[in-house]
């Protein structure tokens, strides 16, 4: 595999990966956040250059501290061949043995592939099945800032709140990982009057908006909308595609963001994740 450092490179490969949305979303946010300054220490790699058959983008090798950690281990994929994503997944670039990870796709074969080649190297598999959606143009909130709450960036002291309201958090790597990206990539709440955040979103190395959260006490006002909405600015300033991944089983999510613009995509997005038995 080679690595793609070349800033004329990576916006060539933006410029391909664009034409086959939605199946690259992860992949094209990663190499749009890879080229603008890079701050989650990503690397994008290609079996072949220019005419490639798979994408990879991953944390970089230097950057991996904790081999259980898979919050910390992200990689997405997008393959033209599927003989390439077979050779991807039997050598050591992506799965390795002992090593969590969580692997992100959009094409229907890569959990498959993904579980074989886990499987074989002694790795146990998971699956999280989203919908994707996109907002073709900044997400049009429904709600006024109501009076008393104020819109600012997440600070790293806010963490704590952040990660024991993650269904899929609540651990010390899962806080680690949500540190992460509040110190390194753009986020938006809205504080209460005493400082606290009632609701808020992140944007992760894949330039998906996601930790989308409002406190029980604050739903139904459409707040969740005001954050995106500032996210959904800054992202469509730079150019990114303003999109984020929710639970088929979650009606109310569904029905809030496509109330503000979203618009769900075909397909599934996988998060595939593996662990060390």
């Amino acid at each position: 595999m080679q690595i793609l450092r070349c800033p004329a490179q990576l916006r060539l490969l933006e410029e391909t990966l664009r034409k086959s949305l939605p199946t690259t979303l992860p992949v094209l946010g990663t190499v749009m956040t890879v080229a603008r300054g890079n701050p989650a220490a990503h690397e994008v790699l290609v079996d072949s250059w220019p005419d490639f058959g798979i994408v990879l983008t991953r944390l970089r090798p230097e950057e991996h501290k904790d081999p259980k950690d898979h919050y910390t281990n992200q990689l997405a994929v997008f393959y033209r061949d599927k003989g390439a994503l077979q050779a991807l997944l039997g050598g050591p670039e992506a799965v390795v043995q002992a090593r969590a990870f969580q692997i992100l796709g959009l094409q229907e074969g890569l959990d498959e592939a993904v579980r074989e080649a886990a499987g074989a190297k002694g790795l146990h598999v998971e699956t999280i099945r989203y919908l994707g959606l996109m907002s073709p143009e900044p997400p049009r909130p429904r709600a006024q800032l109501p009076p008393g709450l104020r819109l600012a960036p997440v600070s790293p002291s806010h963490v704590p709140l952040l990660n024991a309201t993650w269904a899929l958090g609540g651990n010390a790597r899962s806080r680690a990982f949500l540190l992460g990206l509040v110190r390194a990539l753009p986020s938006a709440c809205l504080l209460g009057p005493r400082g606290r955040p009632v609701s808020w979103t992140l944007l992760d190395a894949q330039g998906c908006l996601r930790h989308g959260y409002t406190v029980p006490a604050w739903r139904g006002r459409g707040l969740t909308g005001l954050t995106m909405a500032a996210m959904g600015r800054g992202l469509h300033a730079r150019g990114f595609p303003i999109y984020c991944t929710v639970l088929p089983h979650n009606r109310a999510a569904l029905s809030a963001l496509g109330a503000i613009g979203f618009v769900t995509q075909p397909g599934t997005f996988y998060v595939i994740v593996g662990t060390p038995k």
